[in-house]
């Protein structure tokens, strides 16, 4: 049974306080907090592996590189890669999808094609594909969405053409909470020849990915978002794409050759992972994720459901509360503003009652300006969360009324 006690138990942070109050942890969708097994297996490598990986004969090396490949074999089999080939290791989902627009898009974008993305967007699937279309000559097009923050399929299709060249769409927005119905939109955009790159980075903690089953071309997500450390991500791409794309960048491990004259390029997956790599924090990223599957995403999403419904429930206590984005499929993401009151004034006096929350665009500015505010504040769910937690914001959100609306 899912038992969040015994979950909380497992995060140090969560046993802290803030400002004289207990910590109450409401912005999950930024990052997540570590459980211990996390962080000693980061701390480990440092103890007892420390060494560079794939270039020493020595003992370390080779434990370490072990430790390293053992990670990229759990993220093949978490997301359900067809070879662990297809598993680059980057700095995190943003990088992943700068890789994905320099390499493949600097070699096939040409004048005249377009790149389909979605008006919820965070800038992370938006400013590198602008970068390359001013570079290429290609356009962008944007699926809108309504009022609930759900996207226009209809839309979305008429967009589509021969011209469509890539569609980058997030599956969950990181400021809406909406589930886009990517599978449906990744079948529609290979009837056109279109790839398809998946913004994993809001999803892959809360619901079950499959991506041979997706069919997606691309696929990225960060590390810390999933309970994992910073500093470390993961791009799967299909492995006769990644084959036929350049690198992205250039230095050790790459290589197999290289003379003044020519250099010839290492094989999958080391021709995208320049350099000495984050081991500690890939090594950290498996572990992670060998936690979440301990708990299992089915309870996990169960368990964040009740509470996102929870919020909802709680939220009519306060008539100046507007919820932002209520599509009916939706994950983890409370965002909302109220009447009279700037979310940052929000965030402000719930922190200084323990509560924290994220306030601000989210780095979804298009999301803002469909909607005509400034920011929203924004509270997000994972699984160690508690009704008690949603209480807290609550009795935090009526002083705000207090302060401010009467």
């Amino acid at each position: 049974m899912f038992n969040v006690a015994q979950i909380r138990g497992q995060f140090p942070i969560l046993k802290s306080s803030v400002r004289g109050k207990p910590l109450v942890y409401l912005d999950n969708a930024a990052t997540t907090q570590k459980p211990q097994c996390v962080i000693d297996a980061e701390s480990n490598y440092y103890d007892v592996l420390n060494a560079n990986v794939h270039r020493g004969v020595h003992k370390l090396s080779q434990d370490a590189t072990d430790a390293f490949e053992k990670a990229r074999d759990t993220i093949q089999h978490f997301i359900g890669a067809a070879h662990r080939e297809e598993i680059i290791f980057t700095r995190g989902a943003t990088e992943a999808i700068n890789l994905v627009a320099s390499s493949w898009g600097r070699a096939n974008l040409k004048p005249g094609d377009e790149i389909l993305l979605s008006q919820m967007e965070h800038h992370a699937n938006i400013v590198p594909w602008q970068l390359i279309a001013e570079q290429t000559g290609a356009k962008i097009k944007v699926i809108p969405m309504d009022d609930t923050g759900t996207l226009d399929l209809t839309q979305f299709e008429a967009l589509l053409s021969s011209k469509t060249k890539m569609l980058g769409i997030t599956q969950v927005s990181n400021a809406l909470g909406t589930v886009n119905p990517v599978q449906y939109m990744i079948e529609k955009a290979h009837q056109v020849g279109a790839l398809v790159l998946v913004d994993g980075a809001q999803s892959i903690l809360h619901q079950t990915v499959n991506v041979t089953e997706l069919d997606c071309d691309f696929f990225v997500f960060s590390g810390h978002k999933l309970y994992g450390p910073t500093g470390i991500g993961v791009l799967y791409g299909k492995k006769a794409l990644l084959n036929a794309m350049p690198p992205y960048q250039a230095g050790g491990d790459m290589i197999f050759k290289v003379t003044f004259e020519k250099s010839t390029f290492n094989h999958l997956p080391y021709k995208f992972e320049a350099g000495t790599p984050h081991i500690a924090g890939a090594i950290a990223l498996g572990t992670a994720i060998e936690f979440v599957q301990s708990i299992g995403l089915k309870d996990i999403a169960h368990h964040e459901a009740e509470l996102l419904d929870y919020a909802a429930q709680q939220a009519r206590s306060i008539p100046q509360l507007r919820v932002i984005g209520q599509a009916k499929d939706k994950v983890s993401v409370f965002s909302f503003v109220m009447d009279g009151v700037h979310p940052h004034d929000i965030g402000t006096i719930l922190d200084s009652e323990g509560v924290a929350i994220r306030t601000g665009h989210h780095c979804a500015m298009p999301v803002m300006d469909y909607f005509k505010i400034p920011a929203t504040a924004r509270a997000s769910l994972a699984l160690y969360n508690t009704k008690e937690d949603i209480d807290a914001l609550f009795v935090a959100l009526h002083r705000v009324t207090e302060m401010f609306l009467k």
